[in-house]
């Protein structure tokens, strides 16, 4: 396959594509702790959003995807607002309760390109702990030639060292590769490698932005 297309990047010419690399969390799986917490919290949306800010923050969650174990990440919580203790335990215990589902049309897309035979390739900021049981339970991660998982590694996303990892394991070019990924600051870090990225906004925009990059020609409209 080949690009032919200036990519919003600013790369002209004519490229081979040596793999397409997704994010996980957002773009091929439906994460979000508000699923569990609105139960935890009887709805009280005020209540849950100063918890998921404060207590089990974004900040905090990253030390797992970093490698941090859940227990240790618990423990340390637990110590400084033990009035939260068991909201905080169910961020490990009910973890799975976060992730509704895939997001099918996603998966589509991912299913079309392995079709075509497009080398793919995960790279996600996840607990190695959380990711093993994901990873059991979507089929789809069998789709993907090699996957980079932060907390097995110690590294996160944009840290440019786990995109520059991705590339040493697997044998690939930055300028080579198209990267997916729902955050803008993600996508940022993957550019000054030097790949080609897209920010995703939907299935229909992703599938959009494959064909302008004419990556994939026959998936069918979502």
């Amino acid at each position: 396959m080949l690009l032919k297309a200036v990519s919003p990047n600013g790369r002209k010419g004519t490229r081979p594509v040596t793999a397409v690399i997704f994010d996980v969390g957002g773009v091929l799986i439906e994460w979000d702790p508000r699923h569990l917490y609105r139960r935890l919290f009887d709805g009280d949306e005020a209540a849950m959003e100063t918890f998921l800010t404060f207590v089990c923050s974004t900040t905090w969650n990253l030390m797992q995807d970093a490698g941090r174990p859940f227990a240790d990440g618990v423990a340390d919580l637990t110590a400084r607002f033990p009035e939260h203790a068991a909201r905080i335990a169910a961020f490990d215990t009910r973890w799975e309760e976060m992730v509704p589902g895939a997001i099918d049309d996603t998966v589509d897309v991912l299913a079309a390109l392995k079709a075509a035979r497009t080398p793919l390739y995960a790279l996600t900021n996840f607990s190695a702990e959380k990711f093993a049981l994901t990873r059991r339970r979507f089929p789809f991660f069998d789709l993907f030639d090699g996957i980079v998982v932060s907390g097995e590694v110690g590294l996160i996303k944009p840290d440019r060292g786990i995109y520059l990892h991705l590339m040493r394991t697997y044998g690939l070019e930055p300028t080579d590769c198209l990267f997916i990924d729902d955050s803008p600051i993600n996508v940022l870090g993957a550019r000054t490698i030097g790949m080609d990225t897209i920010l995703f906004e939907g299935a229909a925009s992703l599938q959009a932005e494959l064909a302008r990059r004419r990556i994939v020609s026959d998936v069918d409209p979502l």
